[in-house]
């Protein structure tokens, strides 16, 4: 792979079904594209809505050392240091108001939530669906518990609303209280206002002495259009939600077919 001149000096991935592949793996082609992306001069950082907890046994078993941007934007995280750098938490009494006046909406919900921390702990209610899969959880039978400590997010999931459903009513019952994102399947999520991976992305090229204009932007779900619009090149999976579709300037192969290396291997080639 020759190594052109790259029109940007950082590169963003998101990480679910993006950087990783369905099996939770980065190719070897991906790899290798963003081995020589470092040798050419870009950074990389991975922008991604799971906590540090739920991200950094991944950064390590990629070797990432670098910066990383966890939990929609809340966190900017060292991982070659393994400390966190910035953490934004939730006003737990505006989430619970939030919370209250969603389900006035449309009904009762399912619960989960993501404590603050590096080791912050996900709490899951009855009834909430998790995804299978090696990330750790710990059930909450008393609901008083979910308040009990600082909070980065809260997760809710309906009975019978869709995904899409469900952030649009959400959305449009207490957007001007919390922010309102649908991160994956069944992965629906109350955020502080204003936050975004566009601000916690924004606070870790800022440390690199990095900028929009130098950014290019890989994306899967709604909860990418942010970072695409402060990004000066966003592209999205083929694999992408087609909300994140609509704003992308480019959209290349899914994650399982390497993706993000096509179009970094194609930026090399100059």
């Amino acid at each position: 792979m020759s190594t052109a001149p790259l029109p940007y000096r950082l590169v963003a991935t998101d990480l679910d079904g993006t950087l990783l592949r369905t099996d939770d793996t980065v190719s070897e082609r991906t790899r290798d594209a963003l081995t020589v992306v470092a040798a050419a001069g870009a950074a990389h950082i991975v922008v991604t809505g799971r906590g540090v907890p739920w991200t950094k046994y991944i950064l390590d078993d990629l070797g990432y050392d670098g910066l990383a941007v966890c939990g929609q934007g809340a966190q900017v995280y060292h991982a070659g240091e393994h400390r966190l750098l910035t953490s934004v938490t939730l006003d737990r009494q505006l989430a619970g108001i939030a919370l209250a006046k969603i389900e006035a909406e449309v009904g009762p919900l399912l619960l989960a939530a993501s404590r603050d921390g590096l080791e912050g702990d996900v709490l899951v209610g009855s009834g909430y669906q998790v995804h299978d899969g090696p990330l750790p959880y710990v059930p909450m039978h008393d609901p008083a518990d979910l308040w009990a400590a600082p909070l980065t997010k809260v997760y809710i999931q309906h009975p019978t609303l869709g995904d899409d459903e469900l952030a649009q009513a959400a959305r449009a019952t207490v957007g001007n209280l919390v922010d309102v994102v649908m991160a994956g399947a069944g992965v629906v999520e109350i955020l502080p206002l204003g936050l975004s991976k566009a601000t916690g992305l924004s606070l870790a090229a800022r440390r690199l002495g990095l900028k929009a204009a130098d950014t290019i932007a890989f994306g899967d779900m709604p909860n990418d259009i942010p970072m695409f619009g402060w990004a000066a090149h966003g592209v999205a999976m083929a694999n992408a939600h087609d909300e994140l579709k609509a704003v992308a300037h480019e959209i290349t192969a899914s994650n399982d077919d390497d993706g993000i290396a096509v179009v970094l291997e194609h930026l090399l080639a100059g």
